[in-house]
């Protein structure tokens, strides 16, 4: 055990719930421990620091901006001799649709960013998709590895067998994750013996809990130490993202026999291979008429619990993380001098 290679993973010093989920799978997974030694790392993106790391492989979790560029170019220049790989849990083309006002620089800083490291995981297929059109990398440096938690746990909830009356939304209340179109257009259907239940905290909680305007229907549950029980409460789970890299709690809905209705955005497109139903458009009118033809819809109780989406799900994860681990610490001495000089990374900085 003392002689397996060593990955070191960097998180940021404010981790998103999401991405700790994820790190927590790659730790407590036998295949992976059985492939390497994985620590993890708190980093202060902010601080420049010429940090030399005792790792065959570097893995980078961390968010990248212009502000901590440095910190990421002081990593490569302490580190020149080790494997870098980059997992890009945020940036999608719904993000940049939504808070970015220069596209132009915006894709610049991806390219730069994209340049000091040997591989780059997309965290789902339609990410990678926004990757290579816009080419922020090239092809061969790209690989996918959708995101993953242990989905065991999930396949437990039993699954509904009435047609759906309660709907649910789960994650942090911010404009990220749409809540605000979903409740405005929950309020417009008429019926009366239908519910949303909202679980989740967070800065929009006032907002959101104003645009409910006290309908009776909508109920905000509240952050929920056990994921479990929401799924058992609702019927359909919704993900109404205005922009999502992967969006975990799509397959973890899945894996608890509950029917699925995504926004048509981002790697929320992936789970449409798995049954979650996906709806275009961001209108009232357009959620409003998917929400009514699921009530409608007497097929809607979920047929999940004979197959083996949460096993899919964790196999590819395990086995992707292990092929890209894999080909980096057989290569361990043949980390490309060319692709990591330094000239390469001032002239990918020049306008």
């Amino acid at each position: 055990m003392s002689n397996l290679p060593t990955v070191v993973h960097l998180l940021d010093d404010t981790p998103q719930g999401g991405v700790m989920r994820v790190l927590d799978h790659i730790k407590t997974s036998p295949d992976l421990a059985a492939l390497a030694k994985h620590r993890f790392v708190t980093v202060d993106r902010a601080r420049v620091q010429f940090r030399r790391y005792d790792a065959d492989v570097i893995v980078s979790h961390l968010a990248i901006s212009w502000r901590t560029l440095p910190a990421l170019l002081a990593i490569r220049a302490a580190n020149r001799d080790k494997h870098l790989v980059h997992v890009e849990h945020s940036y999608t083309e719904g993000f940049v649709l939504h808070n970015v006002t220069n596209t132009r620089r915006f894709h610049a800083l991806l390219r730069i960013g994209f340049s000091v490291f040997e591989k780059i995981v997309a965290v789902s297929h339609a990410q990678a998709a926004w990757f290579k059109r816009s080419r922020f990398c090239p092809q061969d440096k790209l690989c996918v590895i959708r995101s993953c938690v242990d989905l065991s746990p999930f396949k437990t909830v039993k699954p509904k067998t009435t047609p759906p009356k309660v709907f649910g939304a789960i994650g942090r209340l911010d404009q990220q994750k749409g809540i605000d179109a979903l409740i405005t257009a929950f309020r417009a259907l008429p019926d009366e013996d239908i519910s949303l239940f909202i679980y989740g905290s967070g800065i929009e909680f006032d907002r959101l809990n104003s645009l409910a305007n006290g309908d009776p229907r909508i109920q905000f549950k509240g952050f929920q130490d056990d994921p479990l029980r929401a799924y058992e409460d609702v019927d359909v789970v919704v993900v109404p993202s205005r922009w999502e890299a992967y969006g975990l709690v799509a397959i973890e809905a899945l894996c608890a026999n509950r029917t699925v209705l995504c926004a048509n955005v981002d790697g929320l497109r992936d789970h449409e291979e798995y049954g979650a139903r996906l709806f275009d458009g961001y209108s009232e009118q357009d959620i409003t008429y998917n929400l009514a033809r699921m009530m409608a819809d007497s097929r809607c109780a979920s047929q999940n619990s004979l197959n083996s989406i949460g096993d899919d799900a964790q196999n590819a994860f395990v086995s992707g993380w292990k092929s890209l681990l894999k080909t980096l610490i057989r290569n361990t001495s043949g980390v490309s001098k060319e692709a990591m000089a330094e000239e390469t990374l001032i002239a990918s900085m020049r306008p």
